[in-house]
């Protein structure tokens, strides 16, 4: 587990631009579970990529896309571990992977940008890889 003080700063490049955090198993699931539309959850890590790559690219997808996901929510791998355990249950088949991004569409998990997608790409690259999928799943 990492401190708070250190994961702070982080979770706060998703909260600031409306993610909701969510920190047990029960926010989870009521929020995948309940959600009718498309929601984006990002499992966020202090890993680089996570920093260079995943939050930016998230952060950029979602200033520039004309379509959005309604809903936007985060879990943070390392910290909230029942959060991120009940998190990854609805991201099978894909393997555990931090970080990574899901985009949920009534429920269904219609599309997946595993760790191995986001190390060694740009925050530029993964924004165009959502702008895409928010272009197909979101209204």
């Amino acid at each position: 587990m990492y401190p708070e003080h250190l994961v702070l700063p982080m979770r706060q490049e998703l909260t600031q631009v409306g993610f909701e955090e969510l920190r047990t198993s029960d926010s989870v699931e009521h929020c995948i579970q309940d959600n009718e539309g498309v929601l984006l959850v990002v499992v966020n890590s202090v890993c680089g990529c996570a920093a260079g790559s995943a939050r930016p690219g998230v952060r950029l997808a979602l200033e520039k896309s004309a379509k959005k996901p309604a809903h936007l929510a985060t879990v943070f791998a390392g910290v909230d571990k029942e959060a991120v355990a009940k998190a990854r249950e609805f991201m099978l088949p894909y393997p555990p992977s931090s970080p990574s991004i899901a985009l949920f569409k009534n429920n269904e998990l219609v599309h997946f940008i595993e760790r191995h997608h986001i190390e060694g790409r740009t925050a530029q690259m993964i924004a165009d890889n959502l702008m895409a999928a928010f272009e197909e799943f979101c209204a």
